[in-house]
């Protein structure tokens, strides 16, 4: 702090960009290499640094910058001037001047000292007599900012305008800069946005729709990594993940763990006495009686060994036996009795048969309730066999609900479709056959009689899957049109077969494309005959110029008339039906596109000519800003001049 008797001046200034954001940097102030002030017994020297703070403004050491004035009595040298650099980021010309601080003067801000002429950048404002006040000048261009387009009212010929638009997508928010200049009582949008490019992070496809060409993306589920072109993200152009590594050294073997302490047996299957014996049943076997042993409970074999047979019972030669199998299947090479079976125990006589016969029991207790499925057993002799619907009856010729023959035929019957008076299947969709009906009950195209119109120009001939009218048909307007602005134009389009569909195509009479006109923005979609909207394009941003097919005439080329296609979030497939195909100019200005149209401007329109179910072929809603999710066609307006549109799948 100086002493009392040095007078002083409070130097003030704030710094700004032309956006109003605030500079960052500092100022320096230099006096003579030393001061002497002998009334005070001060000598001073040095420069005195200020910096900028948040605001721009000037402090050192977070307070005012204070320094002693150049006219303060008795200090030696006399009338010299402080030399002022500025140093400020992102400035590319710094200036130096010099001032002088009078001691009248207790607070000076820079604005109103530094030098005005940049040819003359050194000078000292020397105080002199205050004269009489000028007239006032003419005011200044002013900087206006705001996040959304100036309101035409705001601001003078010459003023500027600085819009940010922030937007946030994947975690990511981004700012663009845009600047409009006002002239001649209107603002105009300048050329060239600003906004650095995105990287963003994801493990699914990621739209282009609210991405900039230039903006990154990376596929954490894959390591691709992605940049996005004028015309969308394209193909990836790297990847992230490295060449697998090569396995590591196997790591050395532990060191083996102390020997334990020898053990003793404490008990064997719940015996501890000093000798032990143990029959078959304590460690679970059968017992080997001699000629045969007995077991109780089920044994249950699971077998996974390669041998043929799982259990075989053999004679004592080994030439018959009986056995089950691998597969459990029951395999005999026995003679005499041993192959034949008995069902119902040894009263079940073979009969003096051998050698494959079946013997059945008569069954002590027929069945009297109906089985699920059905039951063979014997009765009085006689095989009979009962059903689930509760019918009995007995096998053998002649016995009750016996077959003797089908349709005439004997023996093994086989019967074909003629047999009873049918049409083999082979017929359905062929020649000469029977028509069939697809999952939605119709008639598919592929089976209408020859006589549909064939030959003819469809709109799949030009690369279209359907189209609201033959444009072919259309007389050429007289006067062409320009889409209506926050107009959301309605074409009937009329579906007789499933139909894959991934584009809304407007056709334009003049569209230069989105480079030459950036602030239009568009929408498409498409809506069924309830008015419920089943496809949508969300908001475009850029679509491209109409009539630049390869092949396409100088005419059409050069004045930008063709099919401009707006593609589609997601492909559809429409049941047969009736739709609207809908197009929007959200923003932009009146003459962005021009499209091709029928000249019906008029509520008695033909194209709304129609009996039973009211559908409106040709009508608009305006005052939209985005595809609503339903629309009515009552609340709709029909004097307009129909817009010509097609639906593809590219």
């Amino acid at each position: 702090m100086l002493p009392e008797s040095i007078p002083t001046v409070t130097v003030t200034g704030r710094f700004l960009a032309p956006n109003g954001r605030p500079l960052t940097g500092n100022v320096t102030f230099r006096a003579p290499a030393v001061v002497t002030f002998p009334n005070a017994d001060v000598i001073l020297g040095g420069p005195v640094i200020a910096s900028l703070n948040a605001a721009g403004q000037l402090e050192v050491d977070g307070g005012p910058v204070v320094l002693p004035a150049t006219d303060a009595p008795g200090m030696d040298p006399a009338g010299w001037s402080y030399t002022v650099t500025e140093q400020l980021a992102g400035v590319p010309s710094n200036r130096s001047y010099n001032v002088v601080l009078p001691a009248e003067k207790s607070v000076v801000d820079l604005a109103d000292i530094a030098p005005r002429d940049p040819s003359r950048p050194n000078y000292v404002p020397v105080k002199g007599d205050t004269g009489p006040i000028g007239p006032a000048g003419t005011p200044g261009s002013r900087i206006y900012t705001g996040t959304a387009a100036p309101d035409p009212a705001l601001g003078a010929d010459g003023d500027l305008y600085i819009r940010y638009e922030s937007s946030t997508l994947l975690g990511v928010t981004s700012t663009t800069v845009s600047t409009w200049q006002r002239a001649a009582g209107a603002w105009a949008q300048q050329p060239g946005d600003i906004r650095g490019a995105a990287w963003y992070v994801n493990t699914a496809s990621t739209p282009s729709t609210g991405t900039r060409p230039g903006d990154l993306l990376l596929r954490t589920d894959t390591g691709d990594l992605w940049q996005r072109s004028a015309a969308g993200w394209g193909n990836p152009v790297g990847n992230l993940r490295g060449p697998k590594g090569d396995p590591g050294p196997t790591g050395s073997t532990g060191a083996a763990g102390p020997k334990g302490d020898p053990g003793g047996v404490q008990s064997i299957n719940g015996q501890s006495q000093a000798v032990v014996n143990l029959a078959a049943a304590d460690v679970g076997a059968v017992a080997n009686n001699g000629e045969y042993s007995r077991m109780s409970g089920m044994l249950h074999i699971v077998y996974a060994g390669t041998s043929a047979d799982v259990f075989k019972a053999s004679s004592a030669d080994d030439l018959a036996y009986t056995a089950i199998n691998k597969s459990a299947q029951l395999v005999t090479t026995a003679t005499g009795t041993f192959p034949d079976i008995r069902i119902g125990g040894e009263s079940a006589t073979l009969g003096g048969g051998t050698g494959g016969v079946i013997a059945f029991a008569n069954a002590a207790t027929p069945p009297t309730t109906n089985p699920t499925g059905a039951v063979l057993y014997a009765e009085g002799g006689a095989l009979k066999v009962r059903q689930a619907d509760g019918a009995a009856f007995t096998l053998g010729a002649g016995g009750t609900g016996a077959v003797s023959s089908v349709n005439t035929k004997t023996g093994a019957v086989v019967l074909a479709a003629a047999d009873v008076g049918a049409l083999a299947t082979a017929t359905k969709g062929a020649a000469n056959g029977v028509a069939s009906l697809d999952a939605s009950s119709r008639l598919p195209v592929a089976q209408l009689p020859t006589s549909t119109p064939r030959n003819t120009w469809t709109p799949q001939a030009l690369g279209f899957q359907a189209w609201s009218c033959d444009p072919a048909h259309v007389s050429n307007p007289t006067t062409i049109k320009a889409a209506t602005v926050q107009r959301l134009y309605m074409s009937g389009i009329n579906i007789t077969e499933p139909t894959q569909v991934n584009r809304v195509a407007m056709f334009a009479r003049g569209w230069a494309g989105s480079a030459a006109v950036p602030a239009a923005r568009f929408y498409a979609g498409i809506y069924n005959e309830a008015g419920t909207r089943v496809a949508t394009s969300g908001l475009v941003s850029s679509l491209p110029e109409a009539g630049q097919l390869t092949g396409t005439a100088p005419g059409a080329m050069n004045n930008h008339i063709g099919a401009v296609p707006v593609p589609l979030t997601a492909a559809i497939t429409l049941q047969p039906g009736r739709y609207w195909a809908a197009f929007l100019l959200s923003a932009g200005s009146a003459t962005d596109f021009y499209y091709m149209h029928i000249q019906n401007e008029s509520p008695s329109a033909p194209a709304n000519f129609y009996m039973g179910t009211t559908f409106q072929r040709a009508w608009c809603l305006n005052g939209q800003t985005s595809l609503p999710a339903t629309v009515n066609q009552a609340a709709g307006e029909v004097g307009l001049d129909p817009a010509i549109m097609a639906l593809a799948m590219v």
